[in-house]
């Protein structure tokens, strides 16, 4: 189960809990947001963005702090996953 809780427009807290539940602090800019061009809000995006990670990873291994573009850094499917061309 996914938990995603704003702390701001820009920060969110997201709560992963499975065998061992996990907290994890995002940073995603509205500039970043933009590139998705879709009408899903922050929160659909980290939501599918774990997703996307969780397929790859067990939750005690996503970083417990980061940057949403840096998925890419390890993933680099991640931006043809979500059709973004490049980085900010």
């Amino acid at each position: 189960m996914i938990n995603i809780k704003k702390i701001n427009s820009d920060n969110f807290v997201v709560r992963i809990k499975k065998d061992t539940e996990t907290v994890h602090k995002v940073f995603f800019s509205d500039e970043f947001y933009l590139k998705f061009k879709t009408n899903k809000t922050k929160e659909n995006i980290l939501e599918m963005s774990f997703e996307f990670l969780l397929k790859r990873e067990s939750n005690t291994m996503i970083l417990t702090n980061f940057n949403l573009e840096e998925i890419n850094n390890y993933f680099p499917e991640y931006f043809k996953t979500f059709n973004l061309t490049s980085k900010i």
